[in-house]
């Protein structure tokens, strides 16, 4: 926002110059991100044109008689055409220079002397108006500097406020932050009513008082809207950033900007005289002001006669219902609308307005029946007319109102480091506009209508910061008393990053939404999360599952003559369970391609399930999962014979397999893939690791090999042998799996590795021989198996 330090002053009593006020500001958290003259130096005075004669060389340029005042009189060549008699206008003087750097001289143009030069708004850097002479007002004195005449010595500041600031997008919100930072209590404006002259009052309807809870209307009649706006307005709202429309237009303007009120006025011919504050009807069309043609959906806010909308509320008047040329009489509207709601509105159809950029960071709900008031009188100085009475219609159960704010005084030294005292504190919220009540050691706060950032107590204690000035908060280290705690164990995902990546995995980040084809293939039985409005048509619902981004990341790879591909993730996966959203956190990865790069000295094979099993184990193990076991299973999106669960305890912390081949038709993803799926909540604290002392005495190994039915998982026939072998058994390695001649069909041949060692005797033959037995006996029992002679 940009704003004019002379119009400020109109307000406040500005204790600075604009450079300290700057500072000030900026301190105050209104940070100043520009200061400029208005003009650095005019040369230019206030002439008359007293006498105005054709030129006897140039159908186009005209003689002009000059009064300057105590000056006299001049004969000045001038092109201009909108030079009259009695017109006041800037006047440059021989030897003058011009902003843009030329010096004007005495010159012969076609025969006749021109003493000097009459000028545009454009020509002295006063705006891009270059079409003629810059119209002073009739107030102006012959003679006088311009300087004076329109205030130029003026310095426009720059503002770069934050959403929560909407406060302060109006003169009248700055004063406020300026008096409370000069000591003194908040301007209170002083907008006298209009008197009602006219008997027609608008009727207005407030069809969704949640979006619009106050709506005030008032009718103008007899107004001349063929006079421009006066030169002081025109010339505020130029400082402001805000170009010259028409005197209606600038009117509403120029009080946005003043009481931070957004206005529209309507050609009262095109409301009928009935307002209707609706819903858009779906499909409904609405031209508006620049030209653009809006298809309405449902939940659009509008401004409507009893047939069709004439503006989109808070963002956008419609072309039909502005006020033209024609327009003899208008309607003033000042409403309160809801910022979420008008938001979603302009965004959705890509509109930014002044009026959008207030109303959705919050307007004063108690300001627009002084806005209506002061546009009212503004509109009858400017352009006449008769005034009708203003139709105020409230929604009082839909109306913002703010709640008093408990504080405890005692919060101020505990968060700033000082204590300024009860009295200061007290003084600072009251001007700022804030009511206070003690109640015993504690407060009610009650923040002003037109701060809608204050909610909370930490809110107080930072306004307490702004006003007494962050500079006078001392630089002191932090005390306190330091306890050192005993720190839990937990998994580490920098450790499991670290061993992904130390086996060739690199990290991926990919969107949290998938295809709902991905989504049935990955997680047929539960529900989809759908979004209503999806950023593209392929990413529709929330994921239950990382492996369909991963995939995809893995089809971009390969499709770019990546061959060998491992990816993997960490995030949220999205899954609804009694109708609840539960989020999840899981690690995840994708093999795509050879177990190795090639090389000479071993033939190029594709990673299978194993290769992904044996990596899996490793990560598991480096996040302190040491005991798994593997057990098959079935997933729709997998090999039925190639994917399994991984139990720890009696937690299953991740899955593994290979994808199926319909899986990889519905992701385009040529060739096999491998994937797997940590499910990182379930994993639970890591256990401690615990030093265990070494034996001294020797190991001895066996080796077995039990013939088991083809049915009987590996890790069966482990367990078994492991629960036969109690804690003599230091090792267990499955070596060698054979199936073939010397073997039943339906049967298969497992070679065990038993490693036993004792931690206090050398274990002897025999009590080997015991253990072995034993084991042959359990897996006979057990698991119908015998020893292969």
């Amino acid at each position: 926002m940009k704003y004019s330090v002379e119009w400020l002053r109109d307000w406040v009593d500005v204790p600075w110059d604009s450079a300290a006020l700057a500072e000030r500001l900026t301190m105050a958290g209104l940070e100043v991100d520009a200061i400029e003259l208005v003009a650095e130096s005019c040369p230019a005075i206030v002439a008359r044109i007293a006498a105005v004669r054709a030129h006897p060389q140039a159908d186009s340029l005209r003689l002009c008689t000059v009064d300057l005042g105590p000056r006299g009189e001049l004969e000045v060549v001038c092109g201009a055409p909108n030079a009259r008699v009695g017109l006041l206008a800037p006047f440059v003087p021989v030897g003058s220079v011009l902003p843009d750097g030329r010096r004007i001289e005495a010159a012969d143009i076609r025969g006749v002397r021109s003493m000097g030069m009459l000028c545009s708004a454009a020509e002295l850097a006063l705006g891009d108006d270059a079409g003629g002479l810059l119209e002073l007002d009739d107030t102006a004195v012959p003679g006088a500097s311009l300087t004076d005449t329109m205030k130029l010595d003026d310095t426009v500041v720059e503002l770069g406020l934050t959403p929560n600031r909407g406060d302060c997008l109006s003169l009248l919100g700055l004063a406020r932050e300026v008096a409370a930072l000069a000591g003194r209590p908040p301007p209170a404006p002083s907008v006298p009513a209009v008197a009602a002259a006219d008997t027609m009052l608008p009727a207005v309807t407030l069809h969704v008082p949640e979006a619009c809870s106050r709506y005030a209307g008032r009718v103008i009649r007899q107004v001349d809207v063929s006079r421009p706006a006066p030169l002081w307005m025109r010339e505020r709202l130029r400082r402001c950033g805000v170009r010259s429309i028409s005197a209606v237009v600038d009117i509403t303007n120029y009080v946005m900007l003043e009481l931070g009120q957004p206005m529209h006025a309507f050609d009262l011919a095109a409301t009928q005289g009935d307002i209707h504050v609706r819903w858009a009807r779906d499909g409904e069309a609405l031209e508006l002001l620049d030209g653009t043609t809006l298809t309405l959906p449902a939940d659009a806010l509008v401004i409507a006669n009893a047939q069709v909308p004439l503006a989109l509320a808070g963002v956008m008047g419609g072309l039909a219902s502005g006020v033209g040329d024609a327009t003899r009489d208008i309607l003033l509207e000042s409403a309160c609308f809801e910022p979420i709601a008008l938001s979603r509105t302009a965004r959705r159809h890509g509109l930014h307005t002044d009026a959008s950029h207030r109303f959705e960071r919050g307007v004063d709900p108690d300001g627009q029946r002084r806005a209506i008031e002061r546009a009212t009188a503004l509109v009858l100085a400017c352009c006449g007319g008769v005034a009708g009475p203003v139709n105020d219609v409230i929604a009082t159960n839909h109306r913002p109102s703010r709640a008093a704010i408990g504080f405890r005084p005692r919060r101020v030294p505990e968060v700033l480091g000082i204590d300024p005292g009860p009295a200061v504190v007290q003084g600072c919220f009251e001007r700022l506009g804030m009511a206070v009540a003690a109640h015993g050691e504690d407060w009610q706060v009650q923040p002003p209508s037109w701060r809608t950032d204050l909610g909370r107590e930490i809110d107080l204690v930072e306004e307490v910061a702004r006003l007494v000035g962050y500079a006078a908060i001392p630089e002191t280290m932090p005390r306190g008393a330091l306890k050192i705690g005993v720190r839990a164990p937990a998994v580490s995902l920098g450790r499991a990053r670290d061993t992904l990546v130390a086996h060739g995995y690199f990290e991926a980040v990919t969107f949290s939404f998938i295809p709902e084809s991905a989504h049935q293939a990955f997680s047929p039985e539960t529900p989809t999360i759908a979004l209503s409005n999806p950023i593209a048509s392929d990413m529709s619902v929330m994921r239950p599952s990382l492996l369909p981004g991963l995939l995809a990341a893995a089809r971009f790879n390969r499709n770019r003559q990546q061959h060998d591909v491992r990816l993997f993730e960490h995030g949220l996966i999205f899954v609804r369970q009694d109708n609840e959203l539960i989020q999840k956190n899981q690690l995840a990865g994708v093999v795509v391609g050879r177990v190795v790069p090639p090389q000479w000295s071993m033939a190029a094979a594709e990673a299978d399930f194993f290769d992904l099993k044996q990596e899996l184990g490793l990560l598991l193990a480096a996040l302190g999962c040491r005991e798994l076991r593997f057990e098959a299973a079935t997933h729709p999106a997998f090999h039925p014979r190639q994917y399994a669960r991984v139990m720890h305890g009696d937690r299953c912390v991740a899955t593994l397999g290979s994808l199926h081949p319909k899986t990889l038709r519905i992701m385009d993803l040529q060739g096999n893939a491998l994937g797997f799926e940590i499910a990182w909540d379930a994993l639970g604290a890591p256990a401690v690791p615990a030093f265990q002392p070494l034996s001294r005495f020797p190991s001895v190994r066996r080796d077995l090999a039990l013939i088991v039915a083809e049915s009987v998982a590996a890790q069966a026939v482990l367990d078994c042998v492991s629960g036969a072998c109690g804690e003599a058994l230091r090792d267990l390695q499955l070596f060698d799996v054979y199936r073939g001649q010397g073997i039943d069909s339906g049967k298969k041949s497992l070679a065990l590795g038993l490693i036993f060692q004792s931690a206090s005797s050398t274990l002897t033959d025999t009590e080997i021989d015991v253990m072995v037995a034993g084991v042959v006996e359990a897996v006979g029992r057990d698991l119908n198996g015998v020893l292969r002679t």
